[in-house]
């Protein structure tokens, strides 16, 4: 007689991650080693959120401030991404990489010993106001469809444009044997690591990227950030607290407040004059102390809506 044969046992249906519509912005303290897309796909796990998306990049072996966007937040994010920026960064002098960072091979070191304080100092003043930058090999830049720095690992040099940034300080953080830490401020697309690589040509010594931190973007700062470690310790309900409003990105414009009548009108993208100076960006609110309903210009006293919340939106983030 021969035994049966035995069904293996079934296997449980896999739970599907229940999404929840969530509207704010997370302040993250990127770590070391990690994309954005990564940094992004893993907070928006964490907080089970339905739509997300980061201000843009931040590389890899840089840390600090990632704002990510839910929901409706993502309406502004293009705000963030154009706000200046502002950075630590940590040159190692007299050493040069195929990267102009830590992560490229090392293609000559140079003693530094004889440098002094002041010729840093007048380095980094050249290199302040407007100037132009050739963006490096290793960048995410786009040639027909392919990042430069796909070419660059083939050995493939492309030629590129350079580009007008403005670097609105450089003040000198600390200065140790062989390193100098500089607290950068600037416009958006600014590379800098060509910035290190630069001072460090005009030094006459050579210098590369040793470690980068964001600190700034336009009016947000590290204060008030969480790090994944710290978001995923947390109970579900306590994650979805740290999200602020998304008018946050708006920090730096003026406010404006309608009253009811003209906040639904305002809401349905209808123009209507105030009584405020022109404004290339204002917050606008209705009566509600937190009834953010998104971003407008006034032209000639028109207020004329750029980014709107729909009113189910405007109702969750009052109900938050």
């Amino acid at each position: 007689m021969t035994e049966a044969a035995v069904a293996p046992p079934a296997r449980p249906p896999r739970q599907r991650i229940q999404r929840r519509a969530l509207h704010g912005v997370l302040l993250l303290d990127k770590p070391l080693g990690l994309s954005s897309n990564d940094a992004l796909q893993k907070a928006k796990w964490l907080l089970r959120a339905e739509k997300a998306g980061h201000t843009g990049t931040l590389d890899p072996l840089a840390t600090g401030l990632l704002p990510l966007c839910f929901g409706a937040a993502t309406k502004f994010s293009q705000l963030s991404l154009d706000a200046d920026k502002r950075y630590l960064a940590t040159l190692a002098l007299g050493i040069r990489t195929t990267t102009g960072d830590a992560e490229g091979e090392v293609l000559e070191r140079r003693d530094v010993g004889h440098l002094a304080p002041e010729q840093i100092e007048a380095a980094c003043r050249a290199f302040t106001g407007e100037i132009d930058q050739m963006p490096p090999m290793y960048s995410a830049l786009k040639h027909e469809g392919r990042a430069l720095y796909e070419y660059a690992r083939e050995g493939v040099e492309i030629e590129r444009k350079s580009r007008r940034v403005t670097i609105h300080a450089i003040d000198i953080v600390a200065m140790h044997p062989g390193t100098v830490t500089l607290d950068v401020r600037c416009t958006k697309g600014t590379y800098i690591r060509t910035l290190a690589e630069d001072i460090g040509a005009a030094l006459g010594c050579g210098a590369s990227l040793a470690a980068l931190r964001r600190t700034g973007s336009g009016g947000l700062t590290l204060d008030g950030s969480v790090t994944l470690a710290q978001l995923e310790a947390l109970p579900d309900e306590a994650r979805a607290a740290l999200l602020a409003s998304p008018d946050c990105l708006l920090a730096d414009a003026p406010e404006l407040r309608l009253d009811r009548a003209d906040a639904v009108r305002f809401l349905s993208g209808l123009r209507r004059r105030v009584d405020a100076p022109d404004a290339e960006r204002v917050r606008v609110y209705g009566p509600e102390p937190r009834a953010f309903l998104g971003s407008a210009h006034i032209t000639a006293g028109e207020l004329i809506a750029d980014r709107l919340l729909t009113p189910p939106e405007v109702q969750a983030l009052l109900s938050a």
